[in-house]
């Protein structure tokens, strides 16, 4: 046992990052020191519990007793623990309190030594922390110095890691190029140029450029670098690249589903006076995966306007699928849509069967979801425009007893509001549509 210590004893301490100081109290218990030592992965459980509490002091003061058992056993590999100091550490010293960025610097510069196979990761969050104090300069250094790092022979996870490195630079330089394009275009108001900010900003775009136009050929979610790619290639004229990248981006069967593909794509369509039927092809695969999406009543009101009955059944279709989710249970917006399609129909006395087979899926919830007399109440008394909308819907739908109507439009009768008793009327009318929809 003896010559077991001095063996130990001749051993180089093991130095590995402390948090600051300031950040922990000593703990007071000599005894719970020795069962931290004892059993690391139950004071990884205290740390952990104290993360999820948010309790950023004691999380720094079980981590500091952590790397101390670890100092104190050196048959550990250390290749596990060093990558939960660098995760937990980095936790701590963004919630804490009294943290600071010279202290998250010191921290990370220590990180970035003691793993090396996660050097290039260690770099890209150091540069996020960084961006997120508003140090954009600082970010740019960190992220070049990454770029020019080598270590060994160049592993494919490297590659990808190096590549996403090439990428954040290029964002900054798109960040740059949008900053000099900004002062471009002030001096042209002004009827000034200058020929510095115009070279400046030709660098950046070539900087920026290349980097992007290499992290978006990787599937993936890549929006922010697809977005920049395309400004700059719109701003200098290359619509027909832009397209391509767009159309890669939400149609490339090796990229995983993204609807904000979609949405890139309609918009760059739509800014660019592509026909109506591409349109509605861009937006129609948009509802396929996010049926509840804001554009969905872009959608509609572009179906609704078009000759084709085929589109005005999809338009029906789509404005019931928006209405089947929370998010859009008070939006005057969409029920406007849905009372002046159904008004239409019932009206025409043509395509009853169109709204009966929506219906149909609908009529066992959607009377306590939408058309309860507690949401009448509620609609009427906070949105009278949206109550009107609701109410027309609901009388043709569930008929002139629905409890819903029924408190409406009495509550707008009595306070002789005209198109409430226009809306009675007209639900009075038409209830032999609700009864042809209703039967058998």
């Amino acid at each position: 046992m003896e010559g077991l210590r001095a063996g130990r004893a001749l051993q180089p301490a093991l130095h590995l990052p402390f948090l600051p100081r300031h950040f922990y109290r000593a703990v007071s218990s000599n005894e719970h020191r020795l069962n931290f030592w004892k059993s690391k992965e139950l004071c990884l459980s205290y740390v952990q519990d104290a993360l999820l509490q948010k309790q950023w002091k004691r999380a720094a003061e079980f981590l500091t007793s952590y790397i101390e058992a670890l100092e104190k056993d050196f048959s550990t590999v250390f290749m596990g623990p060093s990558e939960m100091i660098w995760r937990i550490g980095t936790e701590i010293l963004c919630s804490h309190s009294r943290s600071n960025v010279r202290e998250f610097n010191t921290f990370m510069e220590q990180m970035k030594t003691l793993g090396i196979k996660r050097y290039l990761k260690v770099c890209l969050e150091h540069a996020f922390h960084l961006l997120c104090n508003g140090l954009i300069d600082e970010a740019y250094q960190n992220l070049s110095l990454a770029e020019s790092w080598r270590f060994g022979e160049q592993t494919l996870l490297q590659d990808k890691e190096m590549k996403l490195i090439q990428a954040y630079r290029g964002l900054l330089d798109y960040y740059s190029w949008s900053h000099q394009k900004n002062i471009l275009l002030e001096y042209g108001k002004d009827g000034l140029e200058d020929l510095s900010v115009e070279q400046e900003m030709h660098a950046c775009f070539r900087k920026a450029a290349g980097n992007l136009k290499e992290i978006i050929k990787i599937p993936g979610v890549w929006d922010l670098f697809v977005k920049a790619y395309v400004d700059l290639l719109e701003f200098y004229g290359d619509h027909q690249e832009a397209r391509e990248v767009l159309t890669d981006y939400a149609y490339n069967s090796k990229f995983p589903a993204n609807p904000n593909a979609h949405v890139y794509f309609y918009q760059f369509l739509k800014r660019h006076g592509a026909p109506k039927k591409s349109l509605i092809s861009a937006l129609k695969i948009l509802h396929d995966i996010v049926p509840s999406h804001e554009l969905m009543i872009d959608f509609n009101t572009m179906l609704q306007k078009s000759k084709k009955r085929k589109r005005r059944r999809l338009g029906l279709e789509v404005i019931f699928a928006v209405l089947d989710y929370s998010g859009w249970k008070e939006n005057v917006k969409a029920w406007s849509c849905l009372a002046r399609q159904v008004k239409q129909i019932v009206i025409s006395e043509k395509h009853l069967d169109w709204i009966q087979q929506q219906w149909n899926s609908r009529k066992d919830w959607w009377p306590a979801f939408h058309f309860s007399r507690y949401l009448a109440k509620r609609n009427w008394q906070e949105d009278k425009s949206l109550s009107h909308e609701k109410a027309l819907v609901a009388g043709i739908l569930l008929g002139k007893d629905c409890k819903y109507f029924k408190y409406v439009s009495h509550q707008g009768c009595k306070a002789r509001v005209k198109r409430f008793r226009t809306l009675k009327k007209f639900v009075n009318k038409h209830s032999p549509a609700y009864l042809r929809m209703s039967g058998p």
